[in-house]
């Protein structure tokens, strides 16, 4: 994977990590802190369809892959819609791990490429969802 791609995938950690911070030392009000981080995790969640969306394209795929890679989208914007508190964070998680696991076993890349792919996506799942734990004990 080209240096960029990495650069720009820790980069997309910034709010994640930011957010709890400044909530915590109280520099962001604690509700809209929630709410601005639900938001973005919510939009960084239906990126990663994207993917899915391509490869199904891209390798003439007719299966489940096409359908899936809606999912994120769909799931971010309905647990925005009729989740609060720590339940949302939970569902848009578990919607980040269950992501990953499905990337690792579908997406038809070339095997290094998909190993620095899994690899990097596995250490930005990670602080995403201790991101989402940390919001929630806020």
């Amino acid at each position: 994977m080209h240096k960029t791609t990495k650069y720009l995938g820790y980069a997309g950690l910034i709010p994640f990590v930011s957010m709890p911070i400044l909530v915590m030392i109280g520099l962001v009000d604690a509700y809209l802190g929630y709410l601005h981080f639900v938001q973005y995790s919510a939009i960084i969640l239906s990126f990663f369809g994207g993917i899915h969306w391509l490869d199904a394209i891209q390798n003439r795929r007719k299966d489940h892959q096409l359908f899936v890679s809606m999912l994120p989208s769909i799931v971010a914007w309905l647990s925005l819609m009729f989740l609060d508190g720590t339940m949302l964070l939970s569902v848009l998680s578990l919607s980040y791990i269950g992501i990953l696991l499905y990337d690792k076993y579908v997406l038809a890349l070339e095997k290094d490429i998909l190993m620095d792919y899994t690899k990097m996506r596995m250490q930005l799942t990670t602080v995403v969802v201790l991101s989402h734990l940390f919001m929630a004990y806020n």
